[in-house]
């Protein structure tokens, strides 16, 4: 079986707990410690990570790259790696939008092959088990595939197409990590007030995802032109009680997009997305 050498940028929470599973199928796992912190430092010994000296020696040594590190420095990062002529697999996995995914594709793949690669769920430690979403050329994501394969990272691949691994992850993370500041919007309201546990209490009557039924959406848009000037309103009552509003105020004006097809019990889920799409 091919156990190739892994190098991993950048140990932090997720990447090191990745790594750790890819070395049950790998020669070794390498990471740089040049520049780095004493805690990335301390989760690479955690996770058995082999330490090298400098990033041409991982690179050197490495057959497959993976790059996980804050989305800010993707470009960099793969820039830095473009110019050591790197030439094996290199896993593009950062929370980033498919046309910078492209962007490091053409800095790379004059020597090396790019996979976009999108994680979504937790980092794979205390029964974890998140989704490496993979996309790109065949036999380089079947090999990622290999690599993981009986680990927590569980893999997917989309597609030979590079930029629907990445998304797909943002799609979710859109949802995901919004709603999330939106509980604390809500609550931070209610609070205000002296309801914040009565509002727990409502929502706790709901359990399932919004987004597990986009056939609302249609519904959403044709009562848009009531929700828009109440979310105006909640907004409002969030700057009243020193919150920032500007969500409910971008999400106001989103739902202004469908403002022309009031109560139209006929609109399809795509008619409303088309709208929505539409300056």
């Amino acid at each position: 079986m091919d156990q190739p050498t892994v190098g991993i940028l950048h140990p932090g929470t997720m990447g090191a707990a990745v790594a750790a599973c890819a070395a049950a199928n790998a020669a070794e796992v390498l990471w740089c410690e040049a520049g780095r912190s004493t805690a990335s430092a301390a989760r690479a010994a955690q996770f058995g990570l082999m330490p090298v000296a400098t990033l041409a020696e991982l690179l050197n040594r490495s057959d497959v790259v993976i790059s996980l590190c804050p989305p800010a420095a993707a470009e960099d990062l793969a820039r830095d790696v473009a110019g050591h002529r790197f030439d094996g697999v290199y896993v593009e996995g950062n929370a980033i939008n498919p046309e910078r995914v492209v962007r490091i594709t053409e800095l790379l793949e004059l020597a090396a092959t790019v996979v976009d690669g999108g994680v979504v769920g937790s980092p794979p430690v205390h029964g974890k088990t998140p989704v490496l979403y993979l996309s790109g050329p065949a036999a380089a994501t079947a090999r990622i595939e290999a690599l993981f394969a009986g680990t927590a990272v569980k893999t997917r691949t989309l597609g030979a197409e590079i930029g629907k691994a990445s998304a797909l992850k943002l799609s979710y993370a859109s949802f995901q990590k919004t709603s999330r500041v939106l509980v604390a919007l809500a609550v931070g309201m209610a609070r205000e007030h002296g309801v914040d546990q009565e509002l727990i209490e409502v929502a706790s009557r709901r359990t399932d995802s919004y987004l597990s039924e986009p056939q609302y959406v249609a519904k959403t848009a044709a009562r848009a032109w009531r929700w828009g000037p109440e979310l105006e309103e909640a907004a409002d009552a969030l700057a009243a009680a020193g919150l920032p509003p500007e969500m409910l105020r971008a999400a106001a004006s989103t739902l202004a997009r469908w403002n022309d097809v009031k109560d139209d019990r006929e609109l399809t889920l795509t008619d409303a997305l088309d709208r929505l799409a539409q300056p």
